[in-house]
């Protein structure tokens, strides 16, 4: 059921509401941070492994990184989509968590480990098959196989990687998300050290490349899910929740609200990802400088973006809280924080890069690659104003999830990204002498446009909610 759907309910049948006492801004700064520090700071542990992962390969030569490249976009299109449903955990934990709901809490953690089981198995049927599709795409062969090894030791790992997202959900929405930093902190040399040993081989162990790279971190993504499920079954004040108790019923009811607001989240997140591909695809039909000034911007944002994700995370969870307990002036409060929050972090660093953009082109390409460094810059120029915009739509995206609305979003998704966007990359990319920085004034466009819509979606429902 929908916020909006909530709100007519509550219109229609009376009920004592009892209001949390209003909190200064300050406080909700205060909690929004304690939430969303530990939460960015795991997302950006996420992007060290990535990297490691990619160091090491690098070492096989230019194939091995490509065919990497290439298995990574195949599995990250059916992990997205269940990082989607996992995504739901939250909101509803929250809500249930404000509402003083333990019950509810620990149904919510069930429920998300059940969806992910349920979805797993069709989900590795796109990494199993991941060389038939990259060779119809027109994929060398070679390449295509290499990718294969890696997307089969890879395939194992998502079904545990996917309940460790509903525990850090579970744990986020009761206030305490330091045991998934914790967990993410110790995987990162345990990642590096085993990806290391499967790949060239050592203590016995035999050199297994590719694969063993892809073993080595569904390894690691088992070891977490076990550590975070331990803290939560154990650990204080996780233990009070008994988040194993009846864990073998499924609760079809609550499954079919976590798939009412966790699918648009899913379809949204392809949306996205979808676009930025896309986006590749064109600056490929550019030059191949293009494409690499592209994906070294590209890869810029995305470490950028880690910090206002956790922020969404956090706002998502504050929102949830305040949903819970039929708080209005908190609800409007916590998306207000956590948009400010997103804007001033993304700001500052939007600044650091407008200065700082020369020496990061040096620092991926070297002085040799004069012109694709130049054209690196230049890009990274225009998305001053993406790096901004994106911080505000996953920040905005995250406090509508608290109020579990997702569906419309889903629709400024579709408008924003390909209508707005997409369209208007092709028209300024190829249509006019802009060419790659065209490209990225369509990104940025889109992306301003959803970010826009977004906030403006969260005004109407937190105005409504105060109205009723």
């Amino acid at each position: 059921m929908t916020t909006s759907e909530n709100i007519e309910r509550a219109s229609m049948a009376p009920r004592v509401v009892t209001r949390a006492p209003h909190h200064h801004l300050r406080d909700e700064l205060s909690e929004t941070l304690r939430l969303a520090v530990p939460m960015a700071l795991t997302q950006l542990g996420q992007i060290a492994m990535m990297t490691t992962d990619l160091a090491f390969i690098g070492r096989l030569g230019d194939e091995a990184v490509a065919a990497a490249a290439l298995a990574g976009t195949v599995y990250f299109v059916s992990f997205t989509f269940g990082m989607g449903l996992m995504s739901a955990v939250a909101p509803l934990a929250a809500q249930a968590f404000g509402a003083r709901d333990p019950r509810m809490v620990r149904r919510s953690l069930r429920v998300g480990l059940w969806a992910a089981l349920f979805i797993t198995l069709p989900l590795m049927v796109l990494p199993f098959r991941g060389e038939q599709i990259l060779l119809a795409l027109g994929q060398a062969a070679t390449t295509a196989q290499l990718a294969q090894q890696y997307l089969f030791g890879l395939a194992w790992g998502m079904l545990p990687a996917l309940w460790f997202i509903a525990i850090r959900g579970f744990m986020s929405a009761v206030n305490r998300p330091e045991p998934i930093l914790w967990i993410t902190l110790a995987a990162i040399p345990a990642n590096a050290l085993l990806v290391y040993l499967l790949l060239y081989g050592g203590w016995g162990l035999p050199p297994l490349g590719l694969f063993g790279t892809g073993i080595a971190t569904s390894i690691v993504n088992l070891a977490t899910f076990l550590a975070g499920l331990w803290f939560a079954y154990r650990r204080q004040p996780f233990r009070k929740y008994q988040v194993l108790g009846n864990v073998w019923r499924v609760d079809w009811p609550l499954m079919r609200q976590l798939v009412i607001v966790g699918a648009p989240i899913s379809v949204s997140f392809l949306l996205e990802y979808g676009l930025f591909g896309a986006a590749g695809l064109l600056m490929g039909l550019i030059s191949t400088a293009a494409l690499a000034a592209h994906q070294i911007a590209l890869q810029i944002a995305a470490i950028l973006f880690m910090v206002p994700f956790g922020i969404g995370m956090a706002a998502t969870v504050r929102v949830g809280h305040a949903v819970g307990r039929t708080d209005a002036p908190a609800v409007k409060r916590a998306g207000l924080v956590a948009t400010g929050l997103g804007i001033a972090f993304m700001s500052a660093m939007t600044l650091f890069i407008i200065f700082g953009r020369f020496a990061i082109a040096e620092i991926f390409l070297g002085e040799a690659a004069e012109a694709t460094a130049q054209l690196t810059a230049s890009l990274l120029l225009v998305g001053s104003t993406f790096f901004i915009a994106d911080g505000v739509q996953t920040v905005a995206a995250g406090a509508l999830r608290g109020m579990n609305d997702t569906r419309l979003p889903l629709l400024f998704a579709t408008i924003s990204y390909w209508l707005i966007g997409f369209t208007s990359a092709c028209l300024l990319g190829f249509a006019t002498t802009l060419g790659a920085v065209g490209i990225w004034i369509g990104l940025s466009a889109g992306t301003a446009a959803y970010a826009i819509m977004l906030i403006l979606r969260f005004r109407l429902l937190s105005n409504r909610l105060a109205l009723r």
